[in-house]
């Protein structure tokens, strides 16, 4: 047993704490947009580090030019948006296994198990922008 203001497992708490300030996948990302030669303004290529992905007009125009003119880097981007949707449709599978599960009761942790979970499912994308320029290019 340890102190309340102790972390159980200091190491393990250690090495997530430098993973979610790392740069995010997104961030990398962008950055690779930038590396790339596309106009993205340095303050977005680390935007969201503490914050969801939003949406961004100079990052929507890269995306616009990368999938018109850049099929490698437009097939890497079909690639993150097949994870996007894979991930929201394992929130969707997820949601209904916990409703068959356990109905409306508690979830684990003392969350609200599946009025949680729909509102994760309704979150959205984990990379908006590149469902946003689905239609412009």
């Amino acid at each position: 047993m340890t102190d309340e203001h102790e972390p159980e497992f200091p190491e393990e708490r250690k090495r997530l704490e430098t993973r979610i300030a790392a740069p995010s996948l997104w961030d990398q990302f962008v950055g690779l947009l930038a590396r790339s030669g596309h106009s993205i303004p340095a303050e977005l290529r680390l935007k969201w580090a503490d914050c969801p992905v939003g949406t961004d007009a100079a990052v929507q125009a890269a995306l616009i030019r990368v999938y018109r003119d850049d099929p490698k880097l437009s097939a890497f981007c079909e690639s993150l948006v097949d994870l996007d949707e894979g991930m929201q449709e394992w929130r969707y599978r997820h949601l209904k296994m916990v409703q068959r599960t356990i109905g409306t009761r508690t979830g684990t942790g003392g969350s609200s198990g599946a009025e949680y979970l729909l509102s994760t499912v309704l979150a959205g994308p984990f990379f908006p922008d590149l469902w946003e320029v689905r239609d412009r290019f």
